[in-house]
């Protein structure tokens, strides 16, 4: 079963231009998630302790996608932001929480993932950020 971790505190630092969502339940390995807009595409860097897992989405593709999201019962995520072999699966779940798994595929043996959540408030700074219009608006 998939056990995902909610990021509900973020910060946005204008000068370096990084974008950070992290946890604020105090563990020792608390997943962090930093965005920063290069160009046309979206660093990611997505970690738990030790554990690193970097991505580079194109940012009008994470935009498309994030804007037509919809709930879907029974299914936590419904689209994919990158390559068959490095992506971000994403979900929205009725209250307004993104779901979102950052995915590594090795080869079709095995993947990482980070099984992460981010809480309404957090999502609303994320689209804002990343500049999404929704479909339905």
């Amino acid at each position: 079963m998939r056990n995902f971790h909610p990021l509900d505190v973020f910060t946005d630092n204008e000068t370096s231009g990084l974008l950070t969502f992290s946890s604020s339940v105090d563990a020792p390995f608390r997943p962090e998630l930093n965005m920063r807009k290069e160009g046309t595409y979206v660093a990611l860097a997505i970690s738990h302790g030790p554990i690193e897992l970097a991505l580079r989405p194109r940012i009008d593709e994470l935009r498309r996608v994030l804007g037509r999201l919809v709930a879907v019962e029974g299914l936590q995520t419904t689209r994919q932001v990158g390559t068959g072999e490095a992506y971000i699966a994403l979900g929205l779940q009725s209250d307004g929480t993104l779901l979102m798994r950052p995915t590594l595929v090795a080869d079709a043996t095995g993947h990482l993932c980070f099984n992460l959540l981010l809480t309404p408030a957090s999502r609303a700074v994320l689209y804002t950020w990343v500049g999404v219009i929704r479909d339905d608006e």
